[in-house]
């Protein structure tokens, strides 16, 4: 289906503008993807600046679509929640496998004794949940 929409000026640079914006903030998020230097804040790059790109063109193409047809477009609102859902939870389970395997991390990186702690008090907890008896009632 094509068909040709001639845009006023105005919004014409309104969606422009969000274009921009998320191409910008897309770009900055793939120079931390290929530049940073551990996993941890590779990771955190595409995570945050990607998802806030995409949110800028989603909003620009809401724009474009519901001049265009002249009702709300609602498919760029239900990506946008499918993005704001999955890109979190995909990070944490992306840095929960990258702490379950020790990957290296920056020497100047916070939490560096992080994997110990979390075996230390596993372990605390292993012992403890062996040595309580359960009580019965009565």
């Amino acid at each position: 289906m094509h068909f040709e929409v001639h845009l006023p000026f105005w919004l014409e640079a309104l969606v422009a503008f969000f274009l921009l914006l998320g191409a910008v903030f897309a770009f900055i998020g793939s120079i931390g993807l290929a530049r940073l230097p551990d996993f941890y804040s590779r990771l955190h790059a595409p995570t945050k600046a990607t998802t806030l790109g995409v949110g800028g063109m989603l909003i620009a193409s809401m724009l474009h679509f519901s001049y265009a047809q002249g009702s709300l477009s609602v498919h760029e609102i239900l990506v946008a929640i499918f993005l704001l859902i999955s890109a979190p939870i995909t990070a944490y389970m992306l840095s929960k496998v990258a702490l379950h395997h020790q990957s290296p991390s920056v020497q100047n990186t916070q939490g560096q004794d992080l994997p110990q702690q979390l075996q230390q008090e596993w372990h605390r907890e292993r012992i403890k949940s062996k040595t309580d008896k359960p009580k019965l009632p009565g």
